[in-house]
C-alpha cells in the first residue's frame, strides 16, 4: 500500500464531501486501519490535524461561496455543517479576519488549500522493534498541558524541570508519557512519572497490553523525538498494525529508552 497515494485519495474525498458530514470511519477504511490510527497518522504526516484540516477546507470554500455569491450567511453555516450562523461567524472571522457580512468582492480572504502528498516518497528506514506485552502498571507523577506544535520543546524542558527538582526526593525519572485528546486530534499533557507511590503525584494507571518497543540506545530528547517521527512517518504507513488507545510511554532504564506505543 502506498500511504501517500491514500492519503491523497482522503483529501480528495475530503474536497467532494465538505458539504456533507464526513465519516471517519470511510477515511480509515481508505487506510485499512482504524479510526484511531488513521487519525494519528493524518496529524504527524500532514502536520496538522483532521478536524482542523476539515475545518479549514470548508471556511476556504465557505469565503468563496459568499465572495461570489448573494447568499445569506445562514445558509452558507448550513451548507457547511455548521449548527448556527452564530458558531459559523465566530469561526469565519477566526479564519479570514473579518466577519462573514463582510465578504465581498473588495474583501481579501485567505485560502487554506488541499493538501496533496508526494506519490514517490520511498519509505526505506529499518526500525527493529518488537512486540512485547506488559502487565499493568501504576505510575505517579508530574504533568503539563501541551499540544503538537509545543511538545517537541516542552516535554525535555519539563523532564529537566522535574528531575532538577525530586531528584534527590524521590530519585530518576522512569518514565515520560503523551496523552492524546481524541476529540481535538491533539498532544494534551506530557508526563514525567515514576513507577513507586507517590501521594502528592497524579497515579496513573495503564491498562494490561501488548506494545510495540523501539528500543533507542540514548536519552537524548533528540533521539527520541527522531524515532517517533520515523514510527510515524515512515514505521507505521508501511505496516498494518492498529494503535490502541493508550498514551504513548518512554521507558529510561540503563542509559537508554525503550518508546512503546500500544496495539492492539
Amino acid at each position: 500500500m502506498n500511504i501517500y497515494k491514500s492519503l491523497n485519495e482522503i483529501t480528495e474525498y475530503i474536497d467532494k464531501n465538505l458539504e456533507e458530514e464526513i465519516s471517519y470511519e470511510v477515511l480509515a477504511k481508505m487506510l485499512g486501519v482504524n479510526v484511531y490510527t488513521m487519525q494519528r497518522l493524518f496529524t504527524m504526516i500532514a502536520g496538522i490535524s483532521l478536524s482542523e484540516y476539515i475545518r479549514k477546507r470548508r471556511l476556504s470554500s465557505a469565503g468563496y461561496d459568499l465572495y461570489e455569491g448573494n447568499l445569506k450567511v445562514i445558509d452558507v453555516a448550513v451548507k457547511y455543517q455548521y449548527d448556527n450562523a452564530t458558531s459559523f461567524s465566530r469561526a469565519f472571522e477566526k479564519f479570514h479576519g473579518i466577519k462573514p457580512s463582510l465578504a465581498n468582492k473588495e474583501t481579501k480572504l485567505k485560502n487554506f488549500p488541499r493538501i496533496v502528498f508526494n506519490e514517490d516518497i520511498n519509505l526505506t528506514t529499518e526500525l527493529d522493534y518488537e512486540i512485547i506485552n506488559l502487565d499493568e502498571m501504576n505510575l505517579y507523577g508530574v504533568s503539563i498541558t501541551t499540544n503538537n506544535d509545543e511538545i517537541g520543546k516542552d516535554a525535555p524542558l519539563f523532564f529537566r524541570q522535574t528531575e532538577d527538582k525530586y531528584l534527590n526526593k524521590y530519585g530518576e525519572v522512569k518514565y515520560g508519557m503523551i496523552t492524546y485528546d481524541i476529540e481535538r486530534e491533539e498532544s494534551q499533557k506530557y508526563y514525567c512519572l515514576y513507577d513507586k507511590k507517590i501521594e502528592e503525584f497524579e497515579h496513573i494507571k495503564i491498562p494490561k497490553s501488548k506494545w510495540l518497543r523501539f528500543r533507542i540506545n540514548s536519552q537524548n530528547a533528540k533521539d527520541i523525538q527522531d524515532i517517533s517521527h520515523k514510527f510515524y512517518g515512515e514505521f507505521l504507513p508501511s505496516v498494518k498494525y492498529n494503535l490502541k488507545e493508550l498514551p504513548e510511554l518512554e521507558y529510561y532504564h540503563d542509559g537508554i529508552t525503550d518508546f512503546l506505543v500500544a496495539i492492539y
